[in-house]
């Protein structure tokens, strides 16, 4: 248990100890984006059927994940939803002290894969369940799938959401934010370039067509356009940084250095703060990859480039002293001013589903994604008295 146990005899019961209980169980559960969800959706099931809560499961198309979203309280108006995301990032080659899949507590902290992004959150919206069944007005919980690879899953249960319970107040995704209030987040946009050659032995060049030189040229094209982006920074932006932002993630090609390749293959992701519209930023590099498709074509029938857009998430716009602001912060106390992040979220997604949204949740985002990844037992402390406050609102 890594000290976990120490915690428990050390403190009474309390919200707060009731969500070290759940959040053990969800850290034992491997949910890395490329596996499957499902132990850690059926167990959260049975927890909510234990207290009575009916649910509903939204699997993907394979039925090896799912999504899953539940009222707690009576079906009216008026209420919150509480969303996380269920899925991890790999724990492949990081540099681990302990087991990234089962929870340790040490020196005020945490530890384990999804401690900080974001099943800390979860298990505190779980074990506030109590509290919201006696509330007036009711707590949607939504738990998604995908979302640490473009945000995948969630849109369908936001779509059936929207279009099968009664309006919300608003929408608290539970990313870590140290428990400030984030108002703003970018978008993302994921492209996926296929560029397919025609392989000759590389001495001799006239008779083939090189995969990975045509993509050289292609991300030559992306470099420089992430290099302009910086002049279009609004030096007033609370994003940081404040511009556009294009990055190459992944690149494989070729076979043998005395081969001209016959395909390459890179991934890049563009990431647009609100206003910024990533369909123009991309423009020359699309008319580019035609241009290139044709002429490749033209010398080698069955060669050219395949750009597919792989996902794409809108950013969260801030909004000036709505309402969904004013409740969080009587939740959080934080008079201070908003953030806005460089990451993506589902808040996007909640946002232009109609859905007044805002980021609240604990932990930093700095130690998400990292070896090692923690919350300290203060931020969970935190996150259980804003589950109170919520639930004492809401009553």
């Amino acid at each position: 248990m890594g000290g976990v146990k120490l915690i428990h005899a050390a403190m009474p019961h309390s919200l707060f100890s009731d969500a070290v209980d759940i959040f053990e169980q969800l850290i034992a559960f491997d949910t890395t984006s490329r596996d499957s969800n499902l132990a850690l959706i059926e167990w959260v099931e049975s927890y909510l059927t234990r207290h009575g809560i009916g649910f509903v499961r939204l699997p993907n198309e394979a039925g090896n994940k799912a999504n899953l979203y539940a009222t707690i309280g009576p079906n009216i108006e008026g209420g919150v939803i509480l969303s996380g995301h269920s899925d991890v990032v790999p724990v492949d080659g990081q540099d681990w002290h302990s087991d990234p899949f089962q929870l340790r507590y040490s020196d005020g902290k945490f530890y384990g894969r999804g401690t900080c992004d974001m099943k800390g959150f979860i298990a505190l919206a779980l074990a506030a369940v109590p509290l919201f069944k006696q509330g007036q007005r009711p707590v949607h919980l939504a738990i998604s799938y995908d979302e640490e690879i473009g945000c995948r899953g969630a849109p369908a249960m936001i779509a059936e959401i929207a279009d099968k319970i009664p309006a919300p107040r608003l929408a608290i995704i539970g990313e870590p934010s140290m428990m400030g209030l984030i108002k703003g987040h970018k978008g993302i946009a994921v492209h996926e370039v296929l560029v397919t050659g025609h392989e000759a032995h590389s001495s001799l060049t006239h008779l083939g067509l090189s995969a990975n030189m045509v993509a050289v040229e292609l991300m030559h094209d992306l470099a420089e356009l992430s290099r302009n982006l910086w002049d279009k920074a609004d030096v007033t932006s609370a994003f940081v940084p404040p511009h556009s932002t294009l990055t190459i993630g992944e690149i494989k090609g070729g076979t043998a250095t005395n081969i001209l390749a016959g395909h390459c293959r890179f991934a890049f992701d563009l990431r647009c703060p609100p206003g910024a519209d990533p369909e123009a930023i991309l423009a020359p590099f699309m008319e580019k990859s035609r241009a290139l498709d044709a002429e490749m074509a033209a010398a080698f029938p069955g060669t050219g480039i395949n750009v597919h857009k792989i996902s794409a998430t809108p950013p969260l716009s801030p909004q000036a002293g709505s309402d969904a602001e004013a409740f969080v912060r009587t939740l959080t106390g934080d008079n201070g001013p908003a953030g806005a992040v460089a990451y993506a979220a589902e808040a996007g997604l909640f946002q232009r589903a109609g859905f007044p949204s805002l980021i609240c949740g604990p932990g930093s985002i700095e130690q998400a994604h990292q070896p090692n990844e923690y919350i300290t037992a203060d931020q969970m402390e935190r996150g259980a008295a804003f589950m109170e406050r919520l639930a004492e609102a809401l009553r």
